[in-house]
């Protein structure tokens, strides 16, 4: 990967709704070629999509997440993507990714509740033939998300309650 390339990337994982415009002043470099590298970038794949980083805790409407340790049974031909691919297919699925140590996949899921969460582990996950257990961790309270530290400033000092 070439550095213009690098510092672009740097760029826009800091905050992606800067333009070309504003990345060729901040580069010194022509506004045109920073579109065009950029666009190369999505062409090749190594952006795969502009998102924002959302602090749940701030929306009204309440959702469970959690961490789901899966250990499969690789399949002969396929290793772990085939049966990756088949658990990342699932809607409720956020994130996966094959892990070294105990487990195998790293599965992020999110739901309305821990009821469906609990629903989704034991109707759906477990149920595949290749998962061989599952250790379900929720999330209680993110304090850093994607390399952001999330805005803790109205609860600084409080405890967490745990009651529901």
């Amino acid at each position: 990967m070439e550095k213009l390339e690098t510092e672009i990337l740097k760029i826009l994982e800091e905050d992606c709704r800067y333009s070309p415009a504003k990345i060729a002043l901040m580069l010194e470099r022509p506004e045109k070629e920073i579109s065009d590298a950029i666009a190369r970038m999505e062409e090749n794949g190594i952006i795969v999509k502009y998102t924002a980083i959302v602090n749940g805790e701030k929306l009204s409407e309440e959702t469970v997440q959690a961490l789901i340790e899966v250990r499969v049974t690789p399949q002969k031909n396929n290793g772990f993507d085939a049966i990756a691919e088949e658990v990342y297919r699932f809607e409720e699925v956020k994130s996966c990714y094959l892990m070294s140590g105990g487990f195998d996949l790293a599965v992020f899921i999110e739901g309305k509740s821990l009821r469906e969460v609990a629903r989704f582990v034991t109707e759906r996950l477990s149920t595949l033939d290749e998962v061989l257990s599952t250790s379900t961790h929720f999330i209680l309270k993110k304090y850093k998300i994607e390399g952001t530290v999330a805005d803790t400033a109205d609860t600084e000092g409080q405890r967490l309650s745990v009651q529901p």
